[in-house]
């Protein structure tokens, strides 16, 4: 699934990566724990989480995750924002929960990690 059909999928705001909606995504993982993202090799995914914070950028980049998707209506700080610029990632901003979320993804085809 391509990220452009995920923007439009959930209504989402892209922040920061916009030139990257061709870029291709085979699963998600939902989590706000980054130490359970840490533990569960996923590349070329997509990380839903609730953590607004530089953390969570950093520890996608560490998995080799190089999209994320904000949920809660959560907004992405300046720093995210830079960090995100620095790797080539995408991040968006949706006003949905991360259940609602995960299942819009996973009822068009998108992967669960496991």
């Amino acid at each position: 699934m391509k990220i452009s059909e995920i923007v439009t999928l959930l209504n989402a705001k892209i922040v920061c990566g916009e030139e990257f909606t061709d870029r291709e995504i085979e699963r998600a993982f939902a989590s706000d724990l980054m130490s359970d993202v840490l533990t569960t090799p996923f590349d070329n995914g997509v990380l839903i989480t609730g953590l607004a914070n530089p953390q969570s950028v950093r520890t996608a980049d560490m998995m080799d995750v190089s999209t994320i998707i904000l949920a809660r209506k959560k907004k992405a700080t300046e720093e995210m924002i830079e960090l995100a610029k620095e790797n080539d990632a995408v991040i968006m901003e949706c006003p949905l929960s991360v259940y609602h979320i995960s299942g819009i993804l996973y009822t068009h085809g998108l992967s669960p990690v496991y």
